[in-house]
Parts: C-alpha cells; sequence; structure tokens
C-alpha cells in the first residue's frame, strides 16, 4: 500500500517546477492531488497528465496572495473531498536586484506570495485539520533560509521568515495532530532559475557560465544543481512521517552547499 494513499493533499504553485514534482510524486503514492496555481490552464494539463498516468488530480485556480480566494478554495476543496490531509506551500516567484534598485511595490509582491500566500494557506487548512485531527503542513524554503545572497533581500527574507511559522504551527498544532516542516533546496534548474542566471550575470558583471559554476553551484560538494525529485522526496519524507517527532525541523537538500 501507498504510504499516502487515501489522503488529499493540497499543493500550491503545483501547475510547473518544485511543485509539480511534489504532486506528481504524492500522486503515486495514491495521494487525490489538489494542483493550486494561479495559471489554472497549466494546472489543468498538469492534471490531466497525472490522471493519464493513473493518478488523482484536480486542477485549482488559486491566488494565494487573495484571502477570500485561498479560505473559499480550501472550504470548497473539504467540502468536495471531505478533508485535507497535507498542504504544501510551494507558490514563489523571484526578483533579483539589489536593495538600492528595489521598489517597494515588487518587496510587498515578493512578501504577498511567498509569506502572506504561506499564512493565509495555513490558516485556512488548520481549521479542517484540527477539526480531524491530523495534517501534514510542509513549506518549500530554500538555502536561502538559512542563508544570504547578494541581490535577492525579500526573497531571502521571506524563505527565512517561512522558518519561524513552520515552528509556531508544529508548537501550536501538536495538541490537534498537526505537524510543520520546511525542505530547503539549493539551487533546482527550474523555469525560475533559469530566468535568474541572465539577471545575475547582467547585475553581477559576469559570464551566464560564472554564475552557474561560481555563484550558484560555488559552494556544493559536486558541482551540481538539486533536482526536483530531490526536493520531492524530502517532501514525501515529511509527509508521511507517522508521529510528531521530526516537527518544526526543516530539512536542507542542496549537495552540501549548507550543511547542519
Amino acid at each position: 500500500m501507498a504510504s499516502l494513499r487515501g489522503k488529499v493533499a493540497i499543493v500550491t504553485g503545483a501547475a510547473s517546477g518544485i511543485g509539480k514534482g511534489i504532486a506528481s510524486l504524492f500522486a503515486r503514492e495514491g495521494a487525490k492531488v489538489v494542483l493550486a496555481d494561479l495559471n489554472f490552464a497549466d494546472a489543468r494539463s498538469t492534471a490531466d497528465e497525472f490522471v493519464a498516468a493513473g493518478g488523482d488530480a484536480l486542477p485549482w485556480a488559486m491566488d494565494v496572495s487573495d484571502e477570500y480566494a485561498v479560505t473559499s478554495g480550501v472550504d470548497d476543496i473539504v467540502e468536495r473531498f471531505g478533508r485535507i490531509d497535507i498542504l504544501v506551500s510551494n507558490a514563489g516567484i523571484q526578483i533579483v536586484k539589489p536593495i538600492e534598485d528595489l521598489t517597494f511595490v515588487e518587496w510587498k509582491r515578493m512578501l504577498s506570495i511567498h509569506l502572506d500566500g504561506a499564512f493565509l494557506t495555513t490558516r485556512a487548512c488548520l481549521t479542517h485539520m484540527y477539526q480531524q485531527g491530523a495534517g501534514s503542513i510542509i513549506y518549500i524554503g530554500s538555502v536561502h533560509s538559512k542563508l544570504a545572497s547578494k541581490l535577492k533581500a525579500p526573497y531571502v527574507t521571506a524563505k527565512h521568515g517561512l522558518l519561524g511559522l513552520a515552528k509556531v504551527v508544529a508548537k501550536e498544532g501538536a495538541p490537534h495532530g498537526v505537524r510543520a516542516n520546511v525542505v530547503c533546496p539549493g539551487y533546482v534548474l527550474t523555469p525560475l532559475v533559469e530566468k535568474q542566471i541572465p539577471e545575475q550575470a547582467e547585475s553581477l558583471g559576469i559570464s551566464q557560465e560564472s554564475v552557474v559554476k561560481d555563484v550558484m553551484l560555488k559552494e556544493t560538494v559536486d558541482g551540481e544543481f538539486t533536482t526536483i525529485e530531490d526536493v520531492a522526496e524530502a517532501a514525501l519524507f515529511f509527509a508521511s512521517a507517522k508521529t510528531n517527532a521530526l516537527t518544526g525541523q526543516s530539512l536542507v537538500v542542496s549537495h552540501g552547499w549548507c550543511m547542519e
């Protein structure tokens, strides 16, 4: 029997990249997966792909920074499936600029998606998880939840914030059987990261090859990107945990870039 058989999981930002990889693995492990994404067309295409492979997937249009969309969406999902067992808060964007060039609008947009989105989806799911007496909330953080890099002030700030949120949810959720954890990937070669390579090359005045070798992968032990599969396996590890032993903990998946 698959470890997530019969579980209902919401994965935000699930139409592509890391979110899609996590949702795919959860579906293969038997979960009913809700692909919550701002891009409904891509979410629907991804859901069709999962269903064709034998999985159980439902696309869902959701702007995680919109309180009403999140609250009503989660309520509707629970009404449809009867429960919510797992939330993977993954939706995010990236803006690469030095602090002096960042606009306040850009700063607020980054935090609204990464932090407000995590808070809103967490709050909406906790109501139902508390009623059923069980649940797992997994935040997709980053090595930048632990460290800092140039040009990424709002991203680093937001990813650090997820660690604090997870710890509070772990404390408050424990009496209700709810766990909270953070997966902290290194650089994963998703469209989001591919877009950063020329941006960082221009901002730092170096070649794109140097961005990859001397910035992104410099501190890894083998010069390799973390894979989507690496991150998905870490999320599955937390989602399928049988006890509270690891609640409140984070797991770095970075080829040795950040070691704890």
